[in-house]
């Protein structure tokens, strides 16, 4: 039995965009930061899932860049849950794009992100069973 080489996305499609020329820094590649706030929405999307409400970001684990993200790439976030504990939920985020030129999906970066779950007062909750 032969693997499949090509490493493809893992997780739940979560949120797709394309970045714009304004989303750029001075070397024509899209800011890092820009890719963060994306993977901190699709984290959050899947969190609050979990959570059935809200949550608020309290950690970033080990982000890895691998490849720059270039205007009018289409981006695409993927999450799975990694690790839930009383109050907290661990994301795993997984950004992909998708050039124009070859059509073939491209792992630009990776992260866990772990959420607290949150009354709207913003104190901690526990997390509800599943």
């Amino acid at each position: 039995m032969t693997q499949d080489p090509t490493p493809s996305p893992q997780g739940e499609l979560t949120l797709q965009t394309v970045p714009m020329p304004a989303d750029t820094n001075s070397n024509g590649d899209i800011f890092g930061g820009w890719v963060l706030s994306q993977m901190d929405i699709a984290g959050g999307v899947a969190a609050h899932k979990r959570a059935k409400g809200r949550t608020a970001t309290v950690a970033i684990n080990a982000m890895r860049f691998h490849a720059p993200v270039m205007v009018g790439d289409v981006f695409t976030v993927y999450t799975s849950v990694v690790k839930t504990g009383t109050t907290s939920v661990t994301i795993h985020v997984e950004a992909w794009v998708q050039r124009e030129v070859d059509a073939i999906q491209i792992q630009v970066t990776e992260a866990d992100f772990t959420f607290v779950a949150i009354e709207k007062s913003g104190v901690k909750r526990p997390l509800p069973p599943l």
